[in-house]
Protein backbone atom coordinates (compact mmCIF):
# COMPACT_ATOMS: atom_id res chain seq x y z
CA UNK A 1 0.00 0.00 0.00
CA UNK A 2 1.61 3.42 -1.06
CA UNK A 3 1.39 6.62 1.59
CA UNK A 4 -0.19 9.72 1.30
CA UNK A 5 3.18 11.28 0.68
CA UNK A 6 4.12 8.89 -1.75
CA UNK A 7 0.96 9.97 -4.21
CA UNK A 8 1.91 13.08 -5.54
CA UNK A 9 5.76 11.64 -6.51
CA UNK A 10 3.49 9.18 -8.62
CA UNK A 11 1.54 11.71 -10.64
CA UNK A 12 4.85 13.67 -10.63
CA UNK A 13 6.76 10.55 -12.82
CA UNK A 14 3.18 9.80 -14.86
CA UNK A 15 3.41 13.25 -16.23
CA UNK A 16 6.92 13.14 -17.11
CA UNK A 17 7.07 9.33 -18.58
CA UNK A 18 8.15 8.96 -22.51
CA UNK A 19 4.68 9.17 -24.48
CA UNK A 20 5.32 6.08 -26.08
CA UNK A 21 4.35 4.19 -23.01
CA UNK A 22 0.83 4.53 -23.21
CA UNK A 23 -0.06 4.01 -26.82
CA UNK A 24 -3.20 2.18 -26.62
CA UNK A 25 -4.11 -0.22 -29.76
CA UNK A 26 -7.65 -0.68 -29.49
CA UNK A 27 -9.86 0.72 -32.16
CA UNK A 28 -11.62 3.42 -30.72
CA UNK A 29 -14.00 5.60 -33.15
CA UNK A 30 -13.61 8.87 -31.16
CA UNK A 31 -10.85 9.44 -28.39
CA UNK A 32 -11.35 9.76 -24.76
CA UNK A 33 -9.60 12.62 -23.16
CA UNK A 34 -9.34 11.23 -19.89
CA UNK A 35 -8.80 7.65 -18.07
CA UNK A 36 -9.21 6.84 -14.41
CA UNK A 37 -6.33 5.78 -12.07
CA UNK A 38 -6.46 3.60 -9.46
CA UNK A 39 -5.31 5.42 -6.08
CA UNK A 40 -4.50 3.68 -2.99
CA UNK A 41 -7.97 3.07 -0.28
CA UNK A 42 -8.63 6.74 1.24
CA UNK A 43 -8.00 8.82 -1.53
CA UNK A 44 -10.51 9.79 -4.04
CA UNK A 45 -10.65 9.35 -7.90
CA UNK A 46 -8.72 10.87 -9.89
CA UNK A 47 -9.03 11.34 -13.60
CA UNK A 48 -5.52 11.50 -16.01
CA UNK A 49 -5.53 13.04 -19.52
CA UNK A 50 -4.71 10.06 -21.91
CA UNK A 51 -0.87 10.55 -24.27
CA UNK A 52 -2.66 9.08 -27.12
CA UNK A 53 -5.93 9.47 -29.32
CA UNK A 54 -7.01 6.44 -32.13
CA UNK A 55 -8.25 6.67 -35.22
CA UNK A 56 -10.16 3.64 -36.55
CA UNK A 57 -11.32 3.08 -40.60
CA UNK A 58 -11.28 0.92 -43.18
CA UNK A 59 -9.37 1.03 -47.05
CA UNK A 60 -12.08 2.99 -49.58
CA UNK A 61 -12.19 2.05 -52.98
CA UNK A 62 -9.20 3.00 -55.53
CA UNK A 63 -7.21 4.03 -52.00
CA UNK A 64 -3.28 3.67 -51.97
CA UNK A 65 -1.43 3.74 -48.68
CA UNK A 66 -0.55 7.72 -50.32
CA UNK A 67 -4.02 8.78 -50.80
CA UNK A 68 -5.00 6.65 -47.48
CA UNK A 69 -2.13 9.11 -45.38
CA UNK A 70 -3.69 12.06 -47.27
CA UNK A 71 -6.95 11.43 -46.24
CA UNK A 72 -5.71 11.90 -42.37
CA UNK A 73 -3.33 14.96 -42.97
CA UNK A 74 0.22 12.99 -42.93
CA UNK A 75 1.58 14.81 -46.02
CA UNK A 76 4.96 15.45 -43.95
CA UNK A 77 5.32 11.71 -43.32
CA UNK A 78 3.97 9.98 -45.92
CA UNK A 79 7.21 9.09 -48.14
CA UNK A 80 9.45 8.12 -45.10
CA UNK A 81 6.59 6.10 -43.75
CA UNK A 82 5.25 4.19 -47.16
CA UNK A 83 9.09 3.31 -47.74
CA UNK A 84 9.57 1.52 -44.16
CA UNK A 85 6.67 -0.09 -45.34
CA UNK A 86 7.59 -0.95 -48.55
CA UNK A 87 10.77 -3.41 -46.76
CA UNK A 88 8.18 -5.89 -45.38
CA UNK A 89 4.70 -5.16 -47.14
CA UNK A 90 3.84 -4.72 -50.68
CA UNK A 91 2.09 -1.06 -50.90
CA UNK A 92 0.22 -3.09 -53.93
CA UNK A 93 -1.51 -5.36 -51.69
CA UNK A 94 -3.71 -3.29 -49.77
CA UNK A 95 -7.22 -4.41 -50.18
CA UNK A 96 -10.60 -2.45 -50.07
CA UNK A 97 -12.47 -2.62 -46.68
CA UNK A 98 -10.06 -3.81 -44.77
CA UNK A 99 -9.38 -1.86 -41.40
CA UNK A 100 -6.54 0.27 -39.90
CA UNK A 101 -5.40 2.00 -36.98
CA UNK A 102 -3.90 5.15 -36.68
CA UNK A 103 -2.41 6.47 -33.48
CA UNK A 104 -1.69 9.98 -32.71
CA UNK A 105 -0.60 12.12 -29.64
CA UNK A 106 -2.78 14.61 -28.34
CA UNK A 107 -3.88 17.97 -29.65
CA UNK A 108 -2.74 16.62 -32.80
CA UNK A 109 0.75 14.93 -31.59
CA UNK A 110 2.63 13.13 -34.43
CA UNK A 111 1.46 9.81 -35.53
CA UNK A 112 2.54 7.18 -33.17
CA UNK A 113 1.60 4.38 -34.86
CA UNK A 114 -0.09 2.66 -37.82
CA UNK A 115 -1.69 -1.02 -37.76
CA UNK A 116 -3.00 -2.38 -40.99
CA UNK A 117 -4.85 -5.92 -41.48
CA UNK A 118 -3.22 -7.63 -44.05
CA UNK A 119 -5.17 -11.41 -43.70
CA UNK A 120 -5.88 -14.15 -41.18
CA UNK A 121 -2.98 -14.34 -40.74
CA UNK A 122 -1.13 -11.13 -39.64
CA UNK A 123 -1.14 -7.28 -39.51
CA UNK A 124 1.14 -3.98 -40.44
CA UNK A 125 2.71 -2.32 -37.48
CA UNK A 126 4.30 0.46 -38.33
CA UNK A 127 5.53 2.36 -35.11
CA UNK A 128 7.59 5.91 -34.83
CA UNK A 129 11.27 5.57 -33.71
CA UNK A 130 13.96 7.87 -33.34
CA UNK A 131 15.40 8.31 -37.02
CA UNK A 132 12.00 7.47 -38.87
CA UNK A 133 9.79 4.50 -38.76
CA UNK A 134 10.00 0.74 -37.87
CA UNK A 135 7.70 -1.88 -39.87
CA UNK A 136 6.68 -5.37 -39.22
CA UNK A 137 4.56 -7.62 -40.26
CA UNK A 138 3.05 -9.56 -37.19
CA UNK A 139 1.65 -12.51 -37.04
CA UNK A 140 -1.83 -13.02 -35.06
CA UNK A 141 -2.17 -14.99 -31.80
CA UNK A 142 -4.09 -18.30 -33.26
CA UNK A 143 -5.33 -21.39 -32.07
CA UNK A 144 -7.11 -23.99 -33.76
CA UNK A 145 -10.04 -26.63 -32.80
CA UNK A 146 -10.89 -29.96 -33.77
CA UNK A 147 -14.34 -30.28 -34.28
CA UNK A 148 -17.13 -32.94 -34.90
CA UNK A 149 -20.50 -32.76 -37.04
CA UNK A 150 -23.12 -34.78 -38.45
CA UNK A 151 -25.92 -33.51 -40.32
CA UNK A 152 -28.59 -34.93 -42.69
CA UNK A 153 -30.00 -33.91 -45.99
CA UNK A 154 -33.73 -33.78 -46.13
CA UNK A 155 -36.95 -32.17 -47.39
CA UNK A 156 -36.05 -28.50 -45.45
CA UNK A 157 -32.22 -28.95 -45.68
CA UNK A 158 -31.68 -30.25 -49.32
CA UNK A 159 -28.29 -29.35 -49.66
CA UNK A 160 -25.08 -29.44 -47.80
CA UNK A 161 -25.08 -25.41 -47.38
CA UNK A 162 -28.49 -25.89 -46.27
CA UNK A 163 -27.79 -28.52 -44.07
CA UNK A 164 -24.12 -26.96 -42.31
CA UNK A 165 -26.37 -24.09 -41.84
CA UNK A 166 -28.98 -25.47 -39.74
CA UNK A 167 -26.42 -25.84 -37.51
CA UNK A 168 -24.88 -22.19 -37.82
CA UNK A 169 -22.35 -23.25 -39.95
CA UNK A 170 -21.38 -21.10 -42.91
CA UNK A 171 -21.12 -21.74 -46.45
CA UNK A 172 -17.07 -21.63 -46.59
CA UNK A 173 -17.25 -25.15 -44.54
CA UNK A 174 -19.75 -26.83 -46.94
CA UNK A 175 -17.28 -25.15 -49.73
CA UNK A 176 -14.36 -27.51 -48.30
CA UNK A 177 -16.12 -30.16 -48.04
CA UNK A 178 -17.69 -30.14 -51.31
CA UNK A 179 -13.83 -29.64 -52.54
CA UNK A 180 -13.09 -32.88 -50.69
CA UNK A 181 -15.88 -34.94 -52.11
CA UNK A 182 -15.83 -33.13 -55.45
CA UNK A 183 -14.15 -36.18 -57.46
CA UNK A 184 -17.00 -38.48 -56.21
CA UNK A 185 -20.30 -36.41 -55.75
CA UNK A 186 -21.71 -33.83 -57.66
CA UNK A 187 -23.22 -32.18 -55.20
CA UNK A 188 -25.85 -30.11 -57.56
CA UNK A 189 -27.06 -33.47 -59.03
CA UNK A 190 -26.47 -36.55 -56.97
CA UNK A 191 -27.97 -35.64 -53.15
CA UNK A 192 -30.84 -37.45 -51.91
CA UNK A 193 -33.12 -37.56 -49.27
CA UNK A 194 -31.81 -39.53 -46.68
CA UNK A 195 -28.35 -39.25 -47.51
CA UNK A 196 -25.92 -38.03 -44.39
CA UNK A 197 -22.51 -36.92 -43.80
CA UNK A 198 -19.80 -36.47 -40.71
CA UNK A 199 -17.14 -34.43 -40.61
CA UNK A 200 -13.97 -33.91 -38.60
CA UNK A 201 -12.79 -30.44 -39.26
CA UNK A 202 -10.73 -27.02 -38.07
CA UNK A 203 -11.79 -24.22 -36.61
CA UNK A 204 -9.14 -21.34 -36.64
CA UNK A 205 -9.49 -18.53 -33.73
CA UNK A 206 -7.59 -15.63 -33.61
CA UNK A 207 -6.93 -12.36 -31.76
CA UNK A 208 -8.83 -9.18 -32.58
CA UNK A 209 -7.26 -5.81 -33.14
CA UNK A 210 -9.73 -4.12 -35.25
CA UNK A 211 -13.14 -5.03 -33.63
CA UNK A 212 -14.84 -3.70 -30.65
CA UNK A 213 -13.90 -6.42 -28.85
CA UNK A 214 -10.12 -5.91 -29.50
CA UNK A 215 -7.99 -7.31 -27.01
CA UNK A 216 -10.48 -10.07 -25.57
CA UNK A 217 -10.01 -13.85 -25.72
CA UNK A 218 -9.58 -15.28 -29.07
CA UNK A 219 -12.56 -15.30 -31.39
CA UNK A 220 -13.52 -17.21 -34.53
CA UNK A 221 -11.95 -16.38 -37.58
CA UNK A 222 -12.37 -19.28 -40.37
CA UNK A 223 -12.39 -22.84 -40.97
CA UNK A 224 -9.44 -24.39 -41.18
CA UNK A 225 -8.65 -28.22 -42.54
CA UNK A 226 -11.54 -30.73 -42.81
CA UNK A 227 -9.30 -33.73 -41.66
CA UNK A 228 -12.01 -36.58 -42.28
CA UNK A 229 -15.45 -36.74 -43.52
CA UNK A 230 -17.99 -40.09 -43.93
CA UNK A 231 -20.66 -39.22 -46.19
CA UNK A 232 -23.57 -41.67 -47.01
CA UNK A 233 -24.82 -41.10 -50.36
CA UNK A 234 -28.07 -42.59 -52.15
CA UNK A 235 -26.48 -45.52 -49.86
CA UNK A 236 -23.31 -45.77 -51.15
CA UNK A 237 -20.51 -44.97 -47.81
CA UNK A 238 -17.59 -42.94 -48.94
CA UNK A 239 -14.77 -41.87 -46.46
CA UNK A 240 -12.04 -39.51 -46.92
CA UNK A 241 -8.98 -38.88 -45.12
CA UNK A 242 -6.80 -35.88 -45.07
CA UNK A 243 -2.55 -37.19 -44.55
CA UNK A 244 0.67 -35.49 -45.41
CA UNK A 245 3.07 -37.78 -47.70
CA UNK A 246 6.51 -36.92 -46.75
CA UNK A 247 8.47 -35.60 -49.30
CA UNK A 248 5.06 -34.12 -50.85
CA UNK A 249 4.81 -30.37 -50.84
CA UNK A 250 0.91 -30.32 -49.25
CA UNK A 251 -1.36 -33.15 -47.75
CA UNK A 252 -3.87 -35.04 -49.59
CA UNK A 253 -7.27 -36.60 -49.51
CA UNK A 254 -7.51 -40.21 -49.52
CA UNK A 255 -9.92 -43.10 -49.02
CA UNK A 256 -9.76 -45.10 -46.29
CA UNK A 257 -7.54 -48.21 -48.01
CA UNK A 258 -4.98 -45.27 -49.18
CA UNK A 259 -6.22 -44.32 -52.78
CA UNK A 260 -6.25 -40.76 -53.63
CA UNK A 261 -9.93 -38.87 -53.80
CA UNK A 262 -7.65 -36.75 -56.52
CA UNK A 263 -8.83 -36.91 -59.70
CA UNK A 264 -6.56 -35.93 -62.95
CA UNK A 265 -9.63 -33.27 -63.33
CA UNK A 266 -12.25 -31.68 -61.02
CA UNK A 267 -15.86 -32.91 -61.38
CA UNK A 268 -16.31 -28.90 -62.59
CA UNK A 269 -14.62 -25.64 -62.69
CA UNK A 270 -15.69 -24.24 -59.61
CA UNK A 271 -14.95 -24.51 -56.14
CA UNK A 272 -18.57 -25.01 -55.18
CA UNK A 273 -20.58 -27.02 -57.95
CA UNK A 274 -23.30 -24.45 -59.41
CA UNK A 275 -26.98 -25.59 -60.87
CA UNK A 276 -26.10 -27.08 -64.40
CA UNK A 277 -28.40 -24.77 -67.07
CA UNK A 278 -27.50 -26.74 -70.31
CA UNK A 279 -26.01 -30.05 -70.76
CA UNK A 280 -23.92 -31.18 -73.61
CA UNK A 281 -25.91 -31.86 -76.76
CA UNK A 282 -25.40 -32.53 -80.48
CA UNK A 283 -28.98 -30.95 -80.69
CA UNK A 284 -29.79 -27.64 -79.01
CA UNK A 285 -32.22 -25.00 -79.83
CA UNK A 286 -29.81 -21.92 -79.90
CA UNK A 287 -31.31 -19.67 -77.28
CA UNK A 288 -29.94 -16.48 -79.69
CA UNK A 289 -29.41 -17.17 -83.07
CA UNK A 290 -31.92 -19.84 -83.28
CA UNK A 291 -32.50 -23.42 -84.82
CA UNK A 292 -30.87 -27.21 -83.78
CA UNK A 293 -27.35 -26.60 -83.35
CA UNK A 294 -24.43 -28.70 -81.11
CA UNK A 295 -24.01 -27.56 -77.75
CA UNK A 296 -20.73 -29.04 -77.26
CA UNK A 297 -20.12 -28.60 -73.81
CA UNK A 298 -21.96 -27.49 -70.00
CA UNK A 299 -23.33 -24.49 -68.79
CA UNK A 300 -23.16 -23.30 -65.28
CA UNK A 301 -25.44 -20.73 -64.16
CA UNK A 302 -23.37 -18.63 -62.12
CA UNK A 303 -23.21 -14.57 -60.54
CA UNK A 304 -20.85 -12.71 -62.55
CA UNK A 305 -17.73 -12.48 -60.71
CA UNK A 306 -17.67 -15.78 -59.39
CA UNK A 307 -14.11 -17.22 -59.43
CA UNK A 308 -14.00 -19.85 -62.43
CA UNK A 309 -11.15 -22.46 -61.67
CA UNK A 310 -8.40 -24.99 -63.89
CA UNK A 311 -9.68 -28.10 -63.83
CA UNK A 312 -6.24 -29.42 -63.88
CA UNK A 313 -2.84 -28.57 -64.19
CA UNK A 314 -1.99 -27.25 -67.56
CA UNK A 315 -0.80 -24.44 -69.92
CA UNK A 316 -2.59 -21.50 -71.09
CA UNK A 317 -2.92 -21.50 -75.13
CA UNK A 318 -4.85 -18.41 -75.09
CA UNK A 319 -6.55 -16.13 -73.33
CA UNK A 320 -9.07 -13.20 -74.85
CA UNK A 321 -11.60 -12.30 -77.34
CA UNK A 322 -12.89 -15.13 -79.16
CA UNK A 323 -15.88 -14.18 -81.30
CA UNK A 324 -19.66 -15.17 -79.79
CA UNK A 325 -17.49 -17.15 -77.21
CA UNK A 326 -16.50 -13.84 -75.61
CA UNK A 327 -13.66 -13.74 -73.52
CA UNK A 328 -12.22 -17.37 -73.43
CA UNK A 329 -9.48 -19.89 -71.85
CA UNK A 330 -8.08 -23.03 -73.20
CA UNK A 331 -5.82 -24.87 -71.57
CA UNK A 332 -3.53 -27.58 -72.81
CA UNK A 333 -3.58 -30.84 -70.57
CA UNK A 334 -2.18 -34.01 -70.86
CA UNK A 335 -3.12 -37.35 -72.09
CA UNK A 336 -4.22 -34.98 -75.34
CA UNK A 337 -6.75 -33.36 -73.28
CA UNK A 338 -8.12 -29.40 -73.47
CA UNK A 339 -10.63 -27.63 -71.92
CA UNK A 340 -12.13 -24.30 -72.91
CA UNK A 341 -13.76 -21.72 -70.87
CA UNK A 342 -16.43 -19.62 -71.97
CA UNK A 343 -18.35 -16.10 -71.39
CA UNK A 344 -15.62 -14.73 -68.66
CA UNK A 345 -16.22 -11.08 -67.80
CA UNK A 346 -12.48 -11.22 -67.18
CA UNK A 347 -9.12 -13.27 -66.51
CA UNK A 348 -7.45 -13.88 -63.75
CA UNK A 349 -3.77 -11.57 -63.35
CA UNK A 350 -0.84 -12.71 -64.51
CA UNK A 351 -3.10 -15.57 -67.12
CA UNK A 352 -1.31 -15.04 -70.15
CA UNK A 353 -0.42 -17.45 -73.43
CA UNK A 354 2.08 -19.76 -72.25
CA UNK A 355 1.83 -19.80 -68.31
CA UNK A 356 1.46 -22.76 -66.66
CA UNK A 357 -2.04 -23.26 -64.28
CA UNK A 358 -2.48 -25.67 -61.37
CA UNK A 359 -6.07 -27.70 -60.67
CA UNK A 360 -7.31 -25.15 -58.71
CA UNK A 361 -6.38 -22.04 -59.56
CA UNK A 362 -8.69 -18.91 -60.26
CA UNK A 363 -7.92 -18.36 -64.43
CA UNK A 364 -11.21 -15.80 -64.66
CA UNK A 365 -14.23 -14.97 -63.38
CA UNK A 366 -18.29 -15.67 -64.58
CA UNK A 367 -19.55 -13.13 -67.01
CA UNK A 368 -22.20 -12.64 -69.98
CA UNK A 369 -19.40 -11.82 -73.09
CA UNK A 370 -19.94 -12.75 -76.42
CA UNK A 371 -23.43 -14.68 -77.48
CA UNK A 372 -24.87 -14.80 -74.23
CA UNK A 373 -28.25 -14.67 -72.38
CA UNK A 374 -27.42 -14.05 -68.78
CA UNK A 375 -24.08 -14.88 -66.81
CA UNK A 376 -22.79 -18.56 -66.76
CA UNK A 377 -20.00 -20.80 -67.98
CA UNK A 378 -20.27 -22.39 -70.53
CA UNK A 379 -17.15 -25.25 -69.52
CA UNK A 380 -15.97 -27.42 -72.42
CA UNK A 381 -13.46 -30.70 -73.00
CA UNK A 382 -11.91 -31.67 -75.94
CA UNK A 383 -9.78 -35.28 -76.08
CA UNK A 384 -7.66 -35.94 -78.99
CA UNK A 385 -8.97 -33.02 -81.22
CA UNK A 386 -13.09 -34.22 -80.26
CA UNK A 387 -15.31 -32.44 -78.03
CA UNK A 388 -16.67 -34.94 -75.42
CA UNK A 389 -19.03 -34.67 -72.57
CA UNK A 390 -17.00 -33.36 -69.45
CA UNK A 391 -19.48 -34.94 -66.63
CA UNK A 392 -19.48 -38.33 -68.42
CA UNK A 393 -15.37 -38.25 -69.18
CA UNK A 394 -14.55 -37.31 -65.63
CA UNK A 395 -15.83 -40.93 -64.68
CA UNK A 396 -13.32 -42.69 -67.10
CA UNK A 397 -10.40 -41.04 -65.67
CA UNK A 398 -7.97 -42.35 -63.34
CA UNK A 399 -7.20 -41.10 -59.48
CA UNK A 400 -3.91 -39.89 -58.34
CA UNK A 401 -1.20 -41.91 -56.73
CA UNK A 402 -2.04 -43.84 -53.41
CA UNK A 403 -0.57 -43.41 -50.10
CA UNK A 404 2.80 -45.33 -50.84
CA UNK A 405 2.86 -48.65 -48.83
CA UNK A 406 6.26 -47.36 -47.21
CA UNK A 407 3.81 -44.63 -45.34
CA UNK A 408 0.87 -47.06 -45.28
CA UNK A 409 0.81 -47.62 -41.27
CA UNK A 410 1.29 -43.91 -40.40
CA UNK A 411 -1.73 -43.74 -42.93
CA UNK A 412 -3.83 -45.96 -40.92
CA UNK A 413 -3.27 -44.88 -37.52
CA UNK A 414 -4.36 -41.77 -38.74
CA UNK A 415 -7.73 -43.16 -39.97
CA UNK A 416 -8.01 -45.22 -37.56
CA UNK A 417 -7.89 -42.22 -34.72
CA UNK A 418 -10.09 -40.09 -37.09
CA UNK A 419 -13.44 -42.83 -37.77
CA UNK A 420 -13.51 -42.91 -33.73
CA UNK A 421 -13.66 -39.34 -33.76
CA UNK A 422 -16.51 -39.60 -36.04
CA UNK A 423 -17.83 -42.19 -34.25
CA UNK A 424 -17.54 -44.85 -37.39
CA UNK A 425 -16.30 -48.26 -36.48
CA UNK A 426 -13.13 -49.25 -38.83
CA UNK A 427 -14.40 -51.07 -41.42
CA UNK A 428 -12.40 -50.60 -44.86
CA UNK A 429 -14.86 -52.09 -47.79
CA UNK A 430 -12.46 -54.55 -49.58
CA UNK A 431 -10.33 -53.75 -52.27
CA UNK A 432 -11.20 -53.15 -55.87
CA UNK A 433 -8.48 -54.88 -57.85
CA UNK A 434 -9.42 -53.14 -61.10
CA UNK A 435 -9.10 -49.71 -59.05
CA UNK A 436 -6.18 -50.47 -57.42
CA UNK A 437 -4.61 -51.12 -60.85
Amino acid sequence: MFGRSTYPALLALWALAPAGCAVQSAPAAEPTAWVRASVPDGLDDIFLPKLTRTVAGEVPRGATLATLFDRHDLDDVAHPLIEAIREVFDPRRLQVGNPYHLVFGLDEGPLRQFEYHIDDEGYLRVAAAEDGFEAAVVPYRQARAERVLEADIDAENNSIVAALGAQDKGVMLAVALAEVLSGEIDFNNDLRRGDSFSMLYEEVYREERFEERAGEDLSFSRYGDVLATEFTNDGRRLQAFRFHVPGEPEAQYFDEQGRSMKRLFLRSPFRFEPRITSRFSYRRVHPILGGVRPHLGVDYGAPTGTPVIAVATGTVVSAGRSGGSGNMVRLRHTNGYETYYLHLSRFARGLRRGARVFQGQEIGYVGSTGLSTGPHLDYRMRKNGTFVNPLIEHRNLPPGDPVPEVHLAAFHALRNEALARLGSPVRPRPVDSDAAQ
